[in-house]
């Protein structure tokens, strides 16, 4: 079998880690955290509401890229979660070896709103939200990846999400 990336992408808040994380499990592929990979410098310009420009996201993108790339060199599918708002973002990703595929959570703003002012913890405002919907190019139809509504429970988003990814295997 074809060693997979699946890049579970959107704007923070729409449910990345839930949903890579139980696909993770699901299929049995390594999971990582996108937002791990930021460096220090990162995680505090996003605390302070300070938006990332493409100079703070290359190197992050390269470095998930290359994770990407060791763990398909050594047989092992994965499932990461980074924003990848941007075509040339996505580009850096599919530069990795294997083959990559984008899923896409796409709730509408104010669902995505009402998640970043629920949770705790994150380094990400709720302020940033409008600058990376500003920021979102969405997927082309050249892009091998799929767009998730991201509205409802975990798990009904998870089912949609593995059906429409044996869809698009099919």
């Amino acid at each position: 079998m074809r060693v997979q990336h699946i890049v579970v992408m959107g704007v923070s808040g729409s449910g990345k880690t839930t949903i890579a994380t139980g696909l993770a499990e699901e299929l049995g592929h390594t999971f990582a955290e996108g937002d791990d990979f930021h460096s220090d410098a990162n995680r505090e310009k996003m605390r302070t509401g300070v938006p990332l420009d493409d100079n703070d996201r290359a190197p992050w993108l390269a470095t998930i890229r290359d994770w990407m790339t060791e763990r398909a060199r050594a047989g092992r599918s994965t499932v990461v979660t980074c924003s990848a708002l941007r075509r040339r973002y996505r580009d850096v990703l599919r530069g990795a070896e294997g083959e990559t595929i984008f899923v896409h959570l796409d709730p509408p703003e104010e669902v995505t709103a009402a998640r970043m002012e629920r949770r705790r913890g994150h380094y990400m405002p709720a302020s940033l939200l409008r600058s990376q919907l500003d920021t979102l190019e969405e997927l082309g139809p050249d892009e091998n990846g799929v767009r998730i509504s991201g509205v409802g429970g975990p798990e009904s988003i998870l089912e949609e999400t593995l059906a429409a990814l044996r869809r698009r295997s099919a």
